[in-house]
């Protein structure tokens, strides 16, 4: 029987034109599905059919207890070469193969600045006005020139906004566990000596840290309150980095001037939620990663990776 394979998470409905699927004529049967699944009874429900699945970033996790239930799959593809949604462990366990594709680092960090841009001017406030009809300006920006830019990781996304930040005249200020001050120095940017020099001196802090054990919650109440009332938080990284429900009191309470939001501790981000409504809230749908050549790259490398898994030699395995 030919195998199955379910695109999964595909909301915007573009996987199949984004890339060349022919390679997979008649030797896989391919099917995209575009909602987001509301439990594993119906992930299971629609792709426990399926010998192959391609995961959009971490859109649909696959913990132990979903791969227990989905005896048929034998190839698992995420879109990157990170997913911390996937049991990669219990994959190997049930004998699923993991592979991932390429991912660029330049949208997120394009999309780092369009946050900070946005809040720092009242993009979304003053346009919004215009298009009412509404008072013509009723904000005053905050400069960027001039003012402290602290970042939570120098990686590489973290170093790329670093350059931006320079290039705007910002003093740039770096912090993580690890970052010494011959590599901040690499990128011509200030090595904090603790994050909480970094969080008192910024005047704008953008998190690029990787989430795990040590980075959960690392932005907590304390944190959040040694920042500025005029200070704005941007994280297109991991919510769990920054304790939700601190940052949510801290913007009721204005300990902060605002946030950028590009990333949730429930996504799709809940109708009711209230990071939906709060005033000084610039919140995306985690569009980070979604651009099209990223999106040309996950897909088309998608085909690859089944072809080769499908040859009998996986390519970008990741279990």
């Amino acid at each position: 029987m030919t195998p199955r394979c379910a695109v999964l998470d595909d909301y915007q409905g573009v996987a199949l034109s984004l890339a060349d699927w022919s390679p997979l004529d008649g030797a896989v049967e391919v099917r995209t599905l575009r909602e987001p699944f509301r439990s594993e009874d119906e992930v299971v429900a629609a792709i426990g059919d399926c010998e192959i699945v391609v995961a959009m970033r971490e859109r649909t996790p696959f913990p132990a207890s979903l791969l227990a239930r989905l005896p048929r799959l034998r190839l698992l593809i995420t879109s990157g070469m990170r997913n911390a949604a996937i049991d990669l462990a219990a994959a190997a366990r049930h004998g699923i193969t993991v592979c991932g594709t390429a991912s660029n680092t330049e949208p997120p960090v394009e999309l780092t600045w369009a946050l900070i841009l946005g809040l720092a001017r009242n993009v979304v406030i003053e346009s919004t006005a215009l298009r009412a009809g509404g008072p013509w300006q009723s904000t005053l920006g905050a400069d960027l020139h001039g003012r402290t830019l602290g970042l939570l990781g120098l990686g590489k996304i973290g170093s790329r906004v670093a350059r931006i930040g320079l290039a705007f005249g910002m003093d740039v200020v770096a912090w993580s566990r690890n970052l010494t001050v011959e590599r901040a120095a690499e990128v011509g940017v200030r090595a904090a000596a603790a994050k909480e020099e970094l969080l008192e001196a910024a005047d704008f802090v953008s998190v690029h840290l990787v989430l795990g054990d040590r980075t959960r919650g690392l932005l907590d109440a304390d944190g959040l309150r040694r920042m500025r009332p005029t200070s704005y938080l941007v994280n297109t990284s991991r919510a769990a980095i920054v304790d939700q429900e601190a940052l949510l009191r801290a913007l009721r309470e204005n300990w902060i001037a605002g946030a950028g939001l590009d990333v949730f501790d429930q996504e799709p981000l809940p109708a009711e939620h209230p990071l939906r409504t709060l005033p000084n809230v610039l919140a995306l749908p985690h569009l980070g990663y979604v651009t099209r050549r990223n999106y040309e790259g996950y897909f088309q490398q998608a085909v690859e990776d089944i072809t080769a898994f499908l040859a009998g030699g996986p390519v970008r395995q990741l279990n």
